[in-house]
């Protein structure tokens, strides 16, 4: 290779950042995109995308579809299958400003939607949730050319095909007010940059977004189809998403726990642990075996309580944190971190397979 010339390939690349204020206090979008902004080398153009938490207060009882459509055919589809399940109590428009950088964009809708109540009476043996994630399930893979970016309570996915600073000022942003924002800036290196394949992912009010790559994205599937979770997004990171949530609110394991099955330690380390600690990591090594993510990543989890940020048992992706009064920040680098908080109170490296939690205080 001549001298000066990069490497063809950034073995490290995408970016991921996350804020949350600890208390539940609500703050503007610039600071995420001042946040992720700073790796813009970590990114290609091809993903950006922000999940936001606390934007919607006036409709935080009722279910938020965020939309992505590749016609109004499918939005007429879609619009007739909600109609049928749920009360639709708003539907518009996502607000978007002219950006020259972004060239093109699906149709972009949100709905606020109250499930109905025979529904609820005729799926007894489902929780709402449940019926909400079937629904979810049922539009992406049934529905051509219709995908659900978000669909949690008080909270949305806006992402899409640019450099994410470009995506948060298409999405205009510095205009909602969020306790938690996650941001993430995409370099594809198995799959295609599209609007659908962007991150931050989403299911019920979870969202992740990733850097690395699961080689074990296979078999995870497999697993997850056990439990009816159909991936449609062909891309690895969708699996994360569903593994948290299956193994949270359907297995109502700690996120401590969940860290120990997705990043589990080597046998030899198990081996090594005291007799208690040793029992519980073998039964989870054995039970969820399936469940565990190979390969490089880091990653930050939410929903509306928590952040999380996790990365593999040997630390093949950067991840870095910090604390600051209320606020709990993560990210890939910590010039990202210093960026919108320049005298943090704590800044450390988490170890490998140690995950990094902020829940919000009552």
């Amino acid at each position: 290779m001549e001298s000066g010339l990069r490497a063809e390939k950034d073995i490290s690349g995408c970016a991921i950042s996350g804020i949350m204020d600890l208390t539940g206090k609500r703050f503007s979008g610039d600071e995420i995109i001042s946040s992720i902004s700073c790796m813009r080398e970590r990114s290609n153009g091809l993903g950006g995308g922000f999940a936001a938490y606390g934007i919607y207060p006036q409709y935080q009882e009722n279910w938020c579809f965020h939309m992505m459509f590749e016609n109004k055919s499918a939005l007429v589809q879609t619009e007739e299958y909600l109609r049928d399940n749920y009360k639709i109590i708003k539907d518009e428009i996502i607000p978007t400003q002219e950006d020259r950088l972004i060239r093109y964009r699906p149709l972009l809708w949100r709905y606020f939607l109250q499930l109905k109540e025979e529904k609820v009476k005729l799926h007894y043996d489902l929780t709402e949730e449940d019926f909400v994630a079937k629904t979810v399930m049922e539009i992406n893979t049934q529905i051509k050319d219709a995908f659900v970016a978000s669909s949690g309570k008080n909270m949305g996915v806006f992402k899409g095909v640019g450099y994410p600073e470009d995506i948060g000022n298409f999405y205009r942003l510095q205009e909602y007010q969020a306790y938690i924002w996650t941001a993430h800036g995409r370099f594809p290196t198995n799959t295609v940059g599209w609007w659908g394949g962007a991150h931050p992912f989403g299911l019920l009010d979870w969202t992740v977004v990733h850097n690395g790559e699961i080689s074990s994205y296979g078999i995870n599937k497999r697993f997850l189809l056990n439990y009816g979770y159909t991936c449609a997004f062909f891309t690895d990171t969708e699996v994360i998403t569903y593994l948290f949530d299956l193994l949270v609110r359907k297995h109502g394991l700690a996120f401590e726990t969940v860290a120990d099955i997705l990043a589990a330690p080597f046998w030899d380390e198990i081996d090594r642990a005291a007799d208690k600690e040793r029992e519980l990591l073998k039964r989870l090594r054995i039970v969820y075996a399936s469940a565990l993510l190979n390969g490089p990543f880091s990653v930050i989890v939410a929903n509306g309580k928590n952040m999380a940020g996790l990365n593999d048992r040997i630390k093949l992706r950067p991840l870095i944190a910090a604390t600051a009064q209320q606020r709990l920040y993560i990210s890939s680098e910590e010039s990202a971190i210093r960026a919108v908080c320049a005298n943090p109170d704590r800044v450390w490296t988490p170890k490998a397979g140690e995950p990094v939690i902020g829940r919000l205080k009552e």
